[in-house]
């Protein structure tokens, strides 16, 4: 598990993560896409996305609930519900691994290629989410406009950040965007721009030690907005811990909830699944 020795350790003695999994009670919403291609000369059996729903219950061991399964002779979809332990690179590990043995079970010996695309999908957009956060400020309605001037240097949207590009990898491409928040302790708002500067400041190097790019960033008194690529090797509660004990570190305090909200997106939303699978 990632702690702050990652990011921390030339400040002084390691110590232990204040938020673990053990303590947190999250909310999420995360929704995986995976595709897969049979080997070149192979095709895809007819009844592949029946025998993904008669499997359904494999891959619920897995932190993974099957919600759509479509097959053509060429490639096969299948749209997860996920919980936040389980990472994009184990998620098409499994996806593909259970599939080949159901099919096999079905008397259908299936070889898939290499390449898999993996998409995190959400209800929203890649434009609706770096929008809402570029939003905060503005939406807080700050009575003092002095104030609202300087909350405006804690939002920070990096353009450069591309997040409809995807990953890529030996074993595919991968899109992997999410919305990470983070909500103060008994919402207690923190004014001092020094303060809330470093957590600016720290958001952005925590991202750089654990491979995440953030495409977004919104510091607010009581909550703190991320638009973030991940790495498709960490899952969602992997990198929200990260963070949490990165930005509380810089506060020197235990600061936030003891929680946190992630939500997948792209730059599709869920209904381009839905169209494809006829159940819009």
């Amino acid at each position: 598990m990632s702690n702050w020795n990652t990011i921390d350790a030339a400040r002084g003695p390691q110590r232990q993560p204040l938020y673990t999994a053990r303590n947190l009670r999250p909310a999420f919403h995360l929704r995986y896409d995976w595709t897969g291609w049979p080997t070149d000369g192979t095709t895809i059996p007819h009844d592949t996305a029946s025998v993904a729903h008669a499997a359904a219950h494999a891959w619920q061991a897995d932190g993974l609930r099957l919600l759509e399964a479509h097959a053509t002779a060429n490639k096969v979809q299948l749209l997860f519900s996920a919980t936040p332990q389980v990472s994009p690179v184990f998620c098409c590990q499994r996806a593909k691994g259970r599939l080949q043995h159901a099919l096999r079970g079905a008397g259908a010996t299936v070889d898939f290629s290499r390449k898999v695309s993996f998409r995190a999908l959400g209800e929203n957009t890649d434009a609706d989410v770096t929008g809402y956060i570029r939003k905060q400020v503005g939406k807080e309605h700050f009575a003092d406009p002095r104030f609202e001037a300087i909350m405006r240097q804690f939002t920070v949207i990096c353009q450069e950040v591309a997040l409809a590009e995807p990953s890529e990898s030996n074993s595919g491409r991968y899109w992997y965007n999410l919305h990470l928040v983070l909500v103060a302790a008994d919402r207690f708002r923190t004014t001092n721009p020094t303060k809330l500067g470093q957590l600016r400041d720290t958001a952005f190097a925590v991202a750089g030690s654990t491979r995440c790019r953030i495409a977004a960033l919104s510091v607010m008194p009581d909550h703190v907005h991320m638009a973030l690529r991940g790495d498709v090797e960490r899952s969602p509660e992997d990198i929200a811990l990260v963070f949490q004990n990165g930005l509380a570190r810089a506060l020197e305090c235990r600061a936030w909830q003891d929680g946190y909200y992630v939500g997948t997106f792209s730059e599709y939303d869920l209904d381009v699944i839905r169209r494809i699978t006829g159940r819009s």
